[in-house]
Protein backbone atom coordinates (compact mmCIF):
# COMPACT_ATOMS: atom_id res chain seq x y z
CA UNK A 1 0.00 0.00 0.00
CA UNK A 2 1.57 3.59 -0.86
CA UNK A 3 1.68 6.06 1.65
CA UNK A 4 1.47 9.84 1.02
CA UNK A 5 2.56 13.23 3.31
CA UNK A 6 0.36 15.58 4.69
CA UNK A 7 0.58 18.70 4.43
CA UNK A 8 2.19 18.88 8.21
CA UNK A 9 4.98 16.56 6.81
CA UNK A 10 3.66 13.33 8.83
CA UNK A 11 3.24 10.21 6.59
CA UNK A 12 -0.37 8.84 6.15
CA UNK A 13 -1.68 6.14 4.45
CA UNK A 14 -3.81 5.76 1.22
CA UNK A 15 -7.05 4.83 1.78
CA UNK A 16 -8.46 3.54 -1.53
CA UNK A 17 -6.86 -0.55 -1.78
CA UNK A 18 -4.93 -0.68 -4.41
CA UNK A 19 -6.95 -3.07 -7.30
CA UNK A 20 -4.05 -5.55 -7.70
CA UNK A 21 -4.42 -6.34 -4.25
CA UNK A 22 -7.92 -6.45 -3.99
CA UNK A 23 -8.00 -8.68 -7.42
CA UNK A 24 -5.52 -11.49 -5.54
CA UNK A 25 -7.19 -11.29 -2.30
CA UNK A 26 -10.42 -11.86 -4.14
CA UNK A 27 -9.42 -14.63 -6.06
CA UNK A 28 -7.94 -16.53 -3.55
CA UNK A 29 -11.15 -16.22 -1.35
CA UNK A 30 -12.98 -17.36 -4.07
CA UNK A 31 -10.51 -20.40 -4.65
CA UNK A 32 -11.36 -21.45 -0.87
CA UNK A 33 -14.99 -20.95 -1.51
CA UNK A 34 -15.40 -23.48 -4.37
CA UNK A 35 -12.90 -25.86 -2.92
CA UNK A 36 -14.93 -25.78 0.32
CA UNK A 37 -18.12 -26.11 -1.31
CA UNK A 38 -16.94 -29.20 -3.28
CA UNK A 39 -15.83 -30.57 0.26
CA UNK A 40 -19.65 -29.54 1.35
CA UNK A 41 -21.43 -32.06 -1.67
CA UNK A 42 -19.20 -34.69 -0.78
CA UNK A 43 -19.88 -34.40 2.70
CA UNK A 44 -23.51 -34.39 1.68
CA UNK A 45 -23.59 -37.29 -0.55
CA UNK A 46 -21.79 -39.29 1.68
CA UNK A 47 -23.89 -38.57 5.20
CA UNK A 48 -26.37 -35.70 4.99
CA UNK A 49 -27.75 -35.84 8.64
CA UNK A 50 -24.13 -35.33 9.73
CA UNK A 51 -23.44 -32.44 7.09
CA UNK A 52 -26.31 -30.84 8.79
CA UNK A 53 -25.19 -30.91 12.45
CA UNK A 54 -21.71 -29.59 11.14
CA UNK A 55 -23.19 -27.06 8.93
CA UNK A 56 -25.78 -25.81 11.69
CA UNK A 57 -22.30 -25.19 13.83
CA UNK A 58 -20.75 -23.19 11.30
CA UNK A 59 -23.49 -21.31 10.22
CA UNK A 60 -24.30 -20.15 13.72
CA UNK A 61 -20.52 -19.35 14.27
CA UNK A 62 -20.34 -16.76 11.43
CA UNK A 63 -23.76 -15.83 12.09
CA UNK A 64 -23.05 -15.04 15.58
CA UNK A 65 -19.99 -12.54 14.42
CA UNK A 66 -22.41 -10.54 12.20
CA UNK A 67 -24.08 -10.02 14.95
CA UNK A 68 -21.50 -8.91 17.05
CA UNK A 69 -20.79 -6.04 14.20
CA UNK A 70 -24.34 -5.49 13.83
CA UNK A 71 -24.40 -4.37 17.60
CA UNK A 72 -21.02 -2.32 18.44
CA UNK A 73 -21.27 -0.20 14.64
CA UNK A 74 -24.64 1.17 16.39
CA UNK A 75 -23.39 1.80 19.73
CA UNK A 76 -19.86 3.54 17.79
CA UNK A 77 -22.38 5.82 16.15
CA UNK A 78 -24.86 6.25 18.96
CA UNK A 79 -22.21 7.14 22.35
CA UNK A 80 -20.23 9.48 19.19
CA UNK A 81 -16.99 7.39 19.41
CA UNK A 82 -14.44 8.87 18.32
CA UNK A 83 -11.25 5.85 19.12
CA UNK A 84 -12.95 3.22 16.66
CA UNK A 85 -14.03 5.60 13.44
CA UNK A 86 -10.20 4.75 11.65
CA UNK A 87 -11.61 1.08 12.22
CA UNK A 88 -15.40 1.61 11.66
CA UNK A 89 -15.33 0.87 7.54
CA UNK A 90 -13.92 -2.96 8.66
CA UNK A 91 -16.65 -3.43 11.45
CA UNK A 92 -19.42 -2.02 8.99
CA UNK A 93 -18.27 -4.63 6.44
CA UNK A 94 -18.01 -7.49 9.07
CA UNK A 95 -21.39 -6.33 9.91
CA UNK A 96 -22.45 -6.61 5.86
CA UNK A 97 -21.69 -10.41 6.12
CA UNK A 98 -24.99 -11.26 8.60
CA UNK A 99 -27.35 -10.68 5.06
CA UNK A 100 -25.29 -13.43 3.56
CA UNK A 101 -26.64 -15.94 5.98
CA UNK A 102 -30.11 -15.77 4.43
CA UNK A 103 -28.35 -17.99 1.89
CA UNK A 104 -25.84 -19.67 4.17
CA UNK A 105 -28.97 -20.93 5.82
CA UNK A 106 -30.25 -22.62 2.87
CA UNK A 107 -28.81 -25.95 3.78
CA UNK A 108 -30.31 -25.68 6.91
CA UNK A 109 -33.70 -25.46 5.72
CA UNK A 110 -33.40 -28.52 3.16
CA UNK A 111 -31.77 -30.75 6.77
CA UNK A 112 -34.04 -29.98 9.36
CA UNK A 113 -35.55 -33.09 10.19
CA UNK A 114 -31.87 -34.03 10.33
CA UNK A 115 -31.35 -31.52 12.89
CA UNK A 116 -34.19 -30.81 15.15
CA UNK A 117 -36.47 -33.34 16.58
CA UNK A 118 -39.21 -31.27 17.01
CA UNK A 119 -39.76 -32.28 13.14
CA UNK A 120 -40.21 -35.69 14.28
CA UNK A 121 -43.72 -36.10 14.28
CA UNK A 122 -44.09 -39.42 16.54
CA UNK A 123 -41.62 -37.98 19.11
CA UNK A 124 -44.05 -34.95 19.68
CA UNK A 125 -46.53 -36.94 20.08
CA UNK A 126 -45.41 -38.88 22.68
CA UNK A 127 -43.87 -35.63 24.63
CA UNK A 128 -46.08 -33.07 26.22
CA UNK A 129 -43.27 -30.74 26.65
CA UNK A 130 -42.84 -30.87 22.47
CA UNK A 131 -47.05 -30.56 22.51
CA UNK A 132 -46.82 -27.29 24.40
CA UNK A 133 -44.63 -25.79 21.73
CA UNK A 134 -46.13 -27.46 18.46
CA UNK A 135 -48.13 -24.64 17.45
CA UNK A 136 -44.46 -22.53 17.32
CA UNK A 137 -42.50 -25.34 16.52
CA UNK A 138 -43.46 -26.17 12.99
CA UNK A 139 -41.22 -26.17 10.12
CA UNK A 140 -42.78 -23.50 7.95
CA UNK A 141 -43.11 -21.02 10.89
CA UNK A 142 -39.28 -21.79 11.47
CA UNK A 143 -38.16 -21.13 8.17
CA UNK A 144 -40.66 -17.78 7.96
CA UNK A 145 -38.87 -16.39 11.63
CA UNK A 146 -35.65 -16.85 10.07
CA UNK A 147 -35.78 -15.21 7.09
CA UNK A 148 -37.86 -12.46 8.18
CA UNK A 149 -35.06 -11.72 10.90
CA UNK A 150 -32.73 -11.91 7.96
CA UNK A 151 -34.88 -9.43 6.05
CA UNK A 152 -35.39 -6.75 8.83
CA UNK A 153 -31.49 -7.06 9.46
CA UNK A 154 -30.51 -6.76 5.95
CA UNK A 155 -32.84 -3.39 5.64
CA UNK A 156 -31.21 -1.76 8.38
CA UNK A 157 -27.24 -2.64 7.73
CA UNK A 158 -27.24 -1.64 4.19
CA UNK A 159 -29.34 1.78 5.33
CA UNK A 160 -26.47 2.31 7.64
CA UNK A 161 -23.87 1.57 5.34
CA UNK A 162 -25.14 3.33 2.46
CA UNK A 163 -24.94 6.30 4.52
CA UNK A 164 -21.26 5.82 5.71
CA UNK A 165 -20.15 5.26 2.55
CA UNK A 166 -22.57 8.12 0.95
CA UNK A 167 -20.50 10.56 3.92
CA UNK A 168 -16.89 9.67 2.42
CA UNK A 169 -17.98 12.09 -0.27
CA UNK A 170 -20.54 14.60 1.66
CA UNK A 171 -18.55 15.16 4.39
CA UNK A 172 -21.89 16.26 6.07
CA UNK A 173 -23.06 15.31 9.58
CA UNK A 174 -26.48 15.06 8.25
CA UNK A 175 -25.58 11.06 7.71
CA UNK A 176 -24.29 11.12 11.11
CA UNK A 177 -27.84 11.91 12.19
CA UNK A 178 -29.17 9.39 10.25
CA UNK A 179 -27.63 6.84 11.27
CA UNK A 180 -28.00 7.39 14.28
CA UNK A 181 -31.63 7.30 14.15
CA UNK A 182 -31.15 3.62 12.72
CA UNK A 183 -29.36 2.88 15.02
CA UNK A 184 -30.99 3.17 17.85
CA UNK A 185 -34.02 0.63 17.15
CA UNK A 186 -31.33 -1.45 15.66
CA UNK A 187 -30.07 -2.25 19.10
CA UNK A 188 -33.34 -3.89 19.66
CA UNK A 189 -33.06 -5.89 16.38
CA UNK A 190 -29.97 -7.30 17.83
CA UNK A 191 -30.52 -7.95 21.27
CA UNK A 192 -34.68 -9.15 20.62
CA UNK A 193 -34.58 -10.60 17.48
CA UNK A 194 -30.71 -12.41 17.33
CA UNK A 195 -32.13 -13.39 21.25
CA UNK A 196 -35.55 -15.10 19.25
CA UNK A 197 -32.45 -16.30 16.14
CA UNK A 198 -30.57 -18.21 19.04
CA UNK A 199 -33.70 -19.79 20.52
CA UNK A 200 -34.55 -21.36 17.18
CA UNK A 201 -31.17 -22.07 15.44
CA UNK A 202 -29.95 -23.80 18.54
CA UNK A 203 -31.74 -23.64 21.90
CA UNK A 204 -34.83 -25.80 19.49
CA UNK A 205 -31.97 -28.42 19.45
CA UNK A 206 -32.99 -29.64 22.63
CA UNK A 207 -37.07 -28.49 22.66
CA UNK A 208 -37.85 -29.66 25.78
CA UNK A 209 -35.09 -27.63 27.59
CA UNK A 210 -35.30 -23.40 27.87
CA UNK A 211 -33.24 -20.70 29.37
CA UNK A 212 -34.74 -17.02 29.15
CA UNK A 213 -30.41 -16.04 28.93
CA UNK A 214 -29.46 -18.42 26.20
CA UNK A 215 -30.15 -15.25 23.59
CA UNK A 216 -27.87 -13.20 25.53
CA UNK A 217 -25.35 -16.47 26.05
CA UNK A 218 -25.13 -16.73 22.30
CA UNK A 219 -24.52 -13.07 21.38
CA UNK A 220 -21.77 -13.15 24.08
CA UNK A 221 -20.27 -15.45 21.94
CA UNK A 222 -20.46 -13.40 18.73
CA UNK A 223 -19.19 -10.04 21.12
CA UNK A 224 -16.26 -11.64 21.67
CA UNK A 225 -15.75 -13.19 18.08
CA UNK A 226 -16.53 -10.14 16.28
CA UNK A 227 -13.47 -8.01 18.17
CA UNK A 228 -11.08 -11.19 17.49
CA UNK A 229 -11.71 -10.89 13.82
CA UNK A 230 -11.82 -7.54 13.83
CA UNK A 231 -8.40 -7.54 15.54
CA UNK A 232 -6.69 -9.99 13.52
CA UNK A 233 -8.35 -8.09 10.03
CA UNK A 234 -6.17 -5.01 11.35
CA UNK A 235 -2.92 -6.65 12.35
CA UNK A 236 -3.68 -8.49 9.20
CA UNK A 237 -3.50 -5.44 7.53
CA UNK A 238 -0.59 -3.99 9.36
CA UNK A 239 1.52 -7.10 8.19
CA UNK A 240 0.70 -6.08 4.87
CA UNK A 241 1.87 -2.80 4.68
CA UNK A 242 -1.81 -0.97 4.97
CA UNK A 243 -3.27 1.57 6.98
CA UNK A 244 -0.02 1.25 9.29
CA UNK A 245 -0.44 5.07 10.66
CA UNK A 246 -3.64 5.08 10.68
CA UNK A 247 -4.26 2.36 13.14
CA UNK A 248 -2.13 3.00 15.48
CA UNK A 249 -0.61 1.08 19.46
CA UNK A 250 -3.50 3.62 20.91
CA UNK A 251 -6.12 1.60 18.77
CA UNK A 252 -5.21 -1.89 19.23
CA UNK A 253 -5.00 -0.74 23.25
CA UNK A 254 -8.56 -0.24 22.88
CA UNK A 255 -9.21 -3.24 20.87
CA UNK A 256 -7.49 -5.73 23.34
CA UNK A 257 -9.65 -3.78 26.31
CA UNK A 258 -12.84 -5.12 24.22
CA UNK A 259 -11.22 -8.01 24.29
CA UNK A 260 -10.83 -8.27 27.48
CA UNK A 261 -14.80 -6.79 28.04
CA UNK A 262 -15.93 -9.62 26.07
CA UNK A 263 -14.23 -12.78 28.22
CA UNK A 264 -15.53 -11.40 31.45
CA UNK A 265 -18.94 -10.87 30.08
CA UNK A 266 -19.41 -13.72 28.60
CA UNK A 267 -18.12 -15.20 31.70
CA UNK A 268 -20.88 -13.33 33.82
CA UNK A 269 -23.42 -14.43 31.39
CA UNK A 270 -22.85 -18.06 31.29
CA UNK A 271 -22.11 -18.44 34.97
CA UNK A 272 -25.40 -16.69 35.85
CA UNK A 273 -27.17 -19.16 33.43
CA UNK A 274 -25.63 -22.08 35.24
CA UNK A 275 -26.62 -20.86 38.36
CA UNK A 276 -30.21 -19.91 37.78
CA UNK A 277 -30.64 -23.91 36.42
CA UNK A 278 -28.45 -25.27 39.23
CA UNK A 279 -29.99 -23.06 41.93
CA UNK A 280 -34.10 -23.84 40.52
CA UNK A 281 -33.34 -27.40 39.82
CA UNK A 282 -35.96 -27.60 37.55
CA UNK A 283 -35.80 -30.87 35.38
CA UNK A 284 -36.46 -29.64 32.41
CA UNK A 285 -33.22 -26.89 32.47
CA UNK A 286 -30.61 -29.13 34.14
CA UNK A 287 -30.71 -31.50 31.24
CA UNK A 288 -28.58 -29.48 29.29
CA UNK A 289 -26.23 -29.72 31.82
CA UNK A 290 -26.81 -33.21 32.36
CA UNK A 291 -26.06 -34.10 28.66
CA UNK A 292 -22.63 -32.71 28.93
CA UNK A 293 -21.63 -34.38 31.63
CA UNK A 294 -21.74 -37.65 29.53
CA UNK A 295 -19.12 -39.47 28.70
CA UNK A 296 -15.89 -37.21 26.72
CA UNK A 297 -18.25 -34.43 27.34
CA UNK A 298 -17.27 -33.78 30.91
CA UNK A 299 -13.61 -32.91 30.63
CA UNK A 300 -14.85 -30.40 28.11
CA UNK A 301 -17.59 -28.93 30.48
CA UNK A 302 -15.45 -28.68 33.34
CA UNK A 303 -12.48 -27.24 30.97
CA UNK A 304 -14.63 -24.59 29.35
CA UNK A 305 -14.37 -22.20 32.43
CA UNK A 306 -10.49 -22.26 32.22
CA UNK A 307 -10.36 -22.38 28.50
CA UNK A 308 -13.11 -19.37 28.13
CA UNK A 309 -12.21 -17.17 30.97
CA UNK A 310 -9.39 -17.55 33.41
CA UNK A 311 -6.52 -18.19 30.59
CA UNK A 312 -7.32 -15.10 28.65
CA UNK A 313 -8.98 -12.79 30.73
CA UNK A 314 -5.35 -12.87 33.29
CA UNK A 315 -3.38 -12.60 30.05
CA UNK A 316 -5.08 -9.51 29.22
CA UNK A 317 -5.28 -8.28 32.85
CA UNK A 318 -2.73 -5.68 32.49
CA UNK A 319 -1.96 -2.56 30.24
CA UNK A 320 1.28 -3.82 28.68
CA UNK A 321 -0.62 -6.92 27.69
CA UNK A 322 -3.19 -5.33 26.11
CA UNK A 323 -0.69 -3.24 24.05
CA UNK A 324 1.12 -5.66 22.95
CA UNK A 325 0.31 -6.66 19.14
CA UNK A 326 1.79 -10.28 19.52
CA UNK A 327 -0.25 -10.85 22.63
CA UNK A 328 -3.84 -9.62 21.77
CA UNK A 329 -3.27 -11.59 18.06
CA UNK A 330 -2.66 -14.74 19.40
CA UNK A 331 -5.35 -13.96 22.27
CA UNK A 332 -7.54 -13.06 19.39
CA UNK A 333 -7.10 -15.96 17.74
CA UNK A 334 -7.30 -18.42 20.82
CA UNK A 335 -10.51 -16.39 21.51
CA UNK A 336 -12.15 -17.61 17.75
CA UNK A 337 -10.92 -21.24 18.09
CA UNK A 338 -12.87 -21.49 21.99
CA UNK A 339 -15.69 -19.70 20.74
CA UNK A 340 -16.41 -22.42 17.87
CA UNK A 341 -15.88 -24.91 20.61
CA UNK A 342 -18.83 -23.71 22.68
CA UNK A 343 -20.87 -23.46 19.78
CA UNK A 344 -19.64 -26.84 19.23
CA UNK A 345 -21.06 -28.11 22.60
CA UNK A 346 -23.81 -26.30 22.44
CA UNK A 347 -25.19 -28.62 19.43
CA UNK A 348 -22.91 -31.81 19.36
CA UNK A 349 -23.91 -33.50 22.57
CA UNK A 350 -27.75 -33.53 21.59
CA UNK A 351 -26.71 -35.82 18.57
CA UNK A 352 -23.46 -37.23 20.38
CA UNK A 353 -24.02 -37.93 23.42
CA UNK A 354 -20.83 -39.86 24.58
CA UNK A 355 -18.45 -37.40 23.40
CA UNK A 356 -17.39 -35.39 20.29
CA UNK A 357 -17.30 -37.35 17.12
CA UNK A 358 -14.66 -34.76 15.32
CA UNK A 359 -15.15 -35.38 11.57
CA UNK A 360 -13.66 -33.80 8.25
CA UNK A 361 -16.99 -31.72 7.61
CA UNK A 362 -16.73 -29.86 10.83
CA UNK A 363 -13.74 -28.15 9.22
CA UNK A 364 -15.00 -28.46 5.35
CA UNK A 365 -18.78 -26.66 6.32
CA UNK A 366 -16.82 -23.99 8.55
CA UNK A 367 -13.99 -23.57 5.59
CA UNK A 368 -17.28 -22.99 3.49
CA UNK A 369 -19.07 -20.08 5.70
CA UNK A 370 -16.29 -18.47 6.81
CA UNK A 371 -14.71 -18.05 3.45
CA UNK A 372 -18.15 -17.19 1.99
CA UNK A 373 -18.10 -14.15 4.82
CA UNK A 374 -14.73 -13.23 3.90
CA UNK A 375 -15.29 -13.06 0.13
CA UNK A 376 -18.71 -10.48 0.95
CA UNK A 377 -16.14 -8.44 3.47
CA UNK A 378 -13.66 -8.75 0.93
CA UNK A 379 -15.36 -7.47 -1.99
CA UNK A 380 -16.83 -4.25 -0.08
CA UNK A 381 -13.21 -2.63 -0.83
CA UNK A 382 -13.26 -2.68 -4.30
CA UNK A 383 -15.46 0.55 -4.51
CA UNK A 384 -15.25 1.98 -1.19
CA UNK A 385 -12.86 3.66 0.89
CA UNK A 386 -10.68 1.79 3.98
CA UNK A 387 -11.98 4.06 6.07
CA UNK A 388 -15.10 6.47 7.11
CA UNK A 389 -12.93 9.67 5.72
CA UNK A 390 -15.74 11.69 5.50
CA UNK A 391 -16.71 11.24 9.57
CA UNK A 392 -16.29 14.60 11.13
CA UNK A 393 -14.26 12.67 13.57
CA UNK A 394 -12.13 10.87 11.32
CA UNK A 395 -9.07 13.03 12.55
CA UNK A 396 -9.62 13.14 16.02
CA UNK A 397 -9.66 9.37 15.82
CA UNK A 398 -5.99 9.11 13.93
CA UNK A 399 -4.70 11.24 16.52
CA UNK A 400 -6.70 9.31 19.43
CA UNK A 401 -4.47 8.80 22.79
CA UNK A 402 -5.34 6.24 25.90
CA UNK A 403 -5.21 7.89 29.10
Amino acid sequence: MSQSTSTHGTATDNYQLEHSRWQKGRNALVFAVLVSLLACVLGYLQDPARFGRSYLVAFAYTSCIGLGAFFFVQVQYLSGSAWSVTMRRIMENIMVTLPVGGILFLPIAFLLRDIYPWTDAARVASEAALRAKSAFLTEHMFLFRTYAMFLVWSIWIFSICRQSTKQDTSHSIRQMHIISRWSAPGLFLVVAVGSLAAFDWLMSIEPGWYSTIFGLYYLSDGGLAFFSVVTLICLGFRRAGILNHSITEEHYHDLGKWLFAMTAFYTYIAFSQFLLIWYANIPEETAFFRHRMGGTWLPISLSLPIIRFFLPFFALLCRPAKRSLTLIGVLAGYSLVVVYVDLYWVVMPVHYPNGPQIHWMDFATLAFTVSVCALTFWGRFKKHKLMPVGDLRFDQSLHFENA
